[in-house]
């Protein structure tokens, strides 16, 4: 049985339906909808989201995951919704100026990619990092879209290590 070829869709294009994606499910969704999909995606369960007509007529479904291994504190919808709110506002601001987005791969996973603009919210003393990837990997025609919280720390140390630099010289 032969397999589809393996479609690439231009990575703006691919930002731009994953952000409409996760802005109708949860941003402008019903409340209640947005509340079922949150708690079955931290339970750490994959949710189909929908399907979409590519404009070549090929059909990809698009898939959701949330890991929050790396949330500082206890994760609760507003909390979440939050995140969502500034990584979905960052990258819609990144689209329409045009910045270039870096795309970051796992050598031993090329199909797994992670988009190097993030959602950071601070609560108290707890700043959180939320960014979005996606995975191509397992059948043709799905996309998984991964939404993840990162250990804030590296970019404290990140930022640190640049101060240190701007000092030295």
């Amino acid at each position: 049985m032969s397999q589809p070829a393996q479609q690439t869709i231009p990575k703006e294009k691919f930002l731009v339906i994953a952000t409409n994606l996760l802005h109708r499910q949860f941003i402008t969704g019903g409340r209640a909808q947005a509340k079922r999909l949150y708690r079955e995606i931290r339970e750490g369960k994959l949710v189909a989201l929908t399907t979409v007509q590519m404009e070549d007529d090929s059909m990809v479904r698009f898939r959701l995951s949330l890991d929050h291994s790396e949330f500082a504190g206890h994760l609760n919808f507003g909390a979440f919704r939050g995140g969502l709110g500034v990584l979905l506002g960052n990258l819609a601001a990144a689209l329409r100026e045009k910045r270039d987005i870096t795309v970051f791969s796992v050598e031993q996973r090329p199909e797994s990619v992670l988009f190097g603009i993030t959602g950071v919210t601070v609560e108290g003393d707890r700043t959180s990092v939320m960014v979005l990837g996606a995975d191509t990997q397992g059948q043709a025609g799905v996309v998984t879209l991964r939404l993840m919280y990162l250990n804030p720390a590296q970019f404290a140390r990140q930022g640190e290590d640049a101060t240190a630099d701007t000092a030295a010289t």
